[in-house]
């Protein structure tokens, strides 16, 4: 049978996961989370202290590691070989990396052959920053989630503050806008703006918002 797949793509801080949950939910399919992916990976070779020029080693720790998630209708969780590291990842210590990490071939070909398989067998709301451009390019649903930095870094600062963490709040500007750039201009599988892709600027809007808005064009675009 044939699987749907919705493909989210957009900067650091567009409102991407959240708007993803709810689309997926209201939907009745799958949310796969991709940045969790990269940021599992960022967790586990950091904590294996070799070195990110090392390619080989790279290789050989990627080729033995077991990448799952499990969802319901309120949580998401990564695993990385059994081990739950949902929150270990989402630390700024993993954002300021990830983007690092992101950019190595050998990790983005392991994570996008897992990307693919969960598409192919799942229908499914996936969300990151080269999902409609290389992950899933034939998918009709394409969409570009966007937001001025200055909203995007609100959004982050008070999402990490929820969380107990101490931030301030222009040293993650500085970082975000890091990412951006290092998003942008990577050699492989830069963020970019698919040409099919529906831009939606995020600003002044709630994730229910942006969520609905998706849903109406989902259903425009089936007809």
């Amino acid at each position: 049978m044939k699987t749907t797949v919705i493909a989210i793509d957009g900067p650091a801080g567009s409102g991407k996961s959240t708007v993803s949950k709810i689309v997926a939910k209201k939907l009745g399919i799958a949310n796969v989370d991709t940045g969790a992916m990269y940021r599992a990976i960022t967790y586990k070779l950091l904590k294996s202290n070799i070195s990110l020029d090392d390619l080989d080693a790279i290789k050989k720790v990627l080729d033995e590691t077991k990448i799952t998630f499990e969802q319901n209708e309120n949580d998401f969780r990564m695993f990385i070989d059994g081990d739950d590291v949902s929150k270990k990842i989402r630390s700024e210590y993993i954002s300021a990396n990830v983007n690092i990490i992101a950019a190595i071939p050998e990790v983005r070909n392991k994570l996008r052959e897992i990307q693919r398989s969960i598409g192919l067998k799942t229908s499914c709301v996936i969300e990151g920053r080269d999902i409609t451009t290389v992950v899933f390019p034939d998918t009709k649903y394409k969409f570009y989630l966007d937001a001025p930095i200055e909203e995007r870094v609100k959004r982050r600062y008070a999402e990490l503050k929820q969380k107990g963490e101490e931030i301030n709040f222009d040293s993650l500007k500085e970082s975000i806008a890091r990412r951006d750039k290092l998003d942008q201009t990577r050699g492989i599988n830069p963020l970019r703006i698919d040409k099919d892709a529906i831009v939606i600027n995020t600003m002044g809007l709630s994730a229910q918002q942006v969520a609905e808005k998706i849903i109406d064009y989902i259903k425009y675009i089936g007809q």
